[in-house]
């Protein structure tokens, strides 16, 4: 089968190769899966470059942690599941960038009927993360302000669609004008942006003089910090992923760390989802099937590319024009 290795860490066009692999042979407790289609993610791809903590790289090692596939094949001791059915798949060790891949029958999902696999294939990652942030770890109350960057990604769309689904009310951070009148149809209450000047001073200007009591970042760098500066004296800021790969400054205006009670945490989809329990989980996934069906956690599918045309699919995910996720549909030519 051709399948997605990589020998050592580096920008993923230099490091990743489609090779031929022998198809793999589940073991006890697991089922091998023929993708269908499995995305080109951020996580993914800071995975490759060693960026991306509490997964370990094991040299060859495969990529791609999320996918929907049809089932091939059962281990021993594997009940429950039968080949041929339709199946999310989250593969924390990675390895879905292939024809087959082998997984925990534990970590599958039945993929809901009447779903697209374009759909499908997103149901996890972004999804999950957009819940769990706003409802759960956050918990942010109805009516409040959530202040979010990257508001023109695929999750920024869905944390706009879902912060308007539950009466939140959202402030949202870009670079390009043109964002501007799409984000506002899609129900974003405030657009700012960078270039209008300090992000602190536009929020407190637009809001509340004393500033929002949520926010949620995947940039840090100089964004982080101004967002920082942009809490209330009792906010909470959640930090999802380090785009810039830059640091943010706390500490370099004391008024923001000698006065209230500004809190800076950290989201990570790994350390969340193994602690929740059967039913919050059975929950949760309940909740992103009727969310994706009324879509407010719909994925805008992007390119379709086939293994062959890895550097192309990579490189296209990385286009700050681009519209869409990237899709690689490892069985076609």
């Amino acid at each position: 089968m051709k399948g997605v290795v990589f020998d050592r860490h580096g920008e993923p066009t230099d490091v990743l190769a489609v090779t031929d692999l022998p198809v793999p042979e589940p073991a006890t407790g697991e089922v091998r899966v023929r993708v269908i289609a499995t995305p080109v993610n951020p996580s993914d791809l800071l995975y490759v470059r060693g960026h991306y903590a509490g997964v370990e790289a094991r040299f060859p090692a495969p990529v791609g942690f999320e996918g929907v596939g049809v089932i091939d094949a059962l281990g021993p001791q594997v009940a429950g599941w039968e080949p041929g059915q339709r199946v999310v798949v989250v593969n924390g060790r990675g390895g879905n960038w292939a024809e087959y891949a082998v997984v925990p029958a534990h970590d599958l999902l039945p993929a809901p009927e009447g779903l697209p696999d374009e759909q499908a294939a997103f149901f996890m990652i972004n999804p999950a993360s957009a819940l769990l942030m706003v409802r759960q770890v956050l918990a942010v109350p109805r009516g409040e302000w959530l202040l979010q960057s990257a508001a023109t990604s695929e999750l920024g769309r869905m944390v706009i669609r879902l912060a308007k689904r539950d009466g939140i009310r959202t402030v949202n951070i870009v670079r390009r004008r043109e964002a501007v009148t799409e984000l506002e149809r899609l129900g974003a209450d405030i657009v700012l942006v960078t270039d209008d000047g300090p992000i602190d001073e536009q929020v407190r200007r637009a809001v509340d003089p004393d500033g929002v009591k949520y926010a949620i970042d995947p940039v840090i760098g100089e964004t982080g910090t101004q967002m920082f500066k942009a809490l209330h004296e009792d906010g909470r800021m959640l930090l999802y992923g380090s785009l810039t790969r830059r640091p943010m400054l706390v500490g370099d205006d004391p008024r923001y760390i000698l006065a209230g009670r500004r809190r800076l945490e950290v989201y990570w989809l790994g350390y969340w989802l193994p602690r929740l329990d059967r039913e919050m989980r059975e929950s949760l996934v309940q909740d992103i099937v009727e969310l994706m069906r009324e879509g407010i956690l719909e994925t805008s599918p992007g390119t379709k590319f086939p293994l062959d045309q890895l550097e192309a699919a990579v490189t296209r995910s990385e286009m700050k024009s681009r519209r869409g996720k990237v899709l690689l549909i490892p069985g076609s030519e």
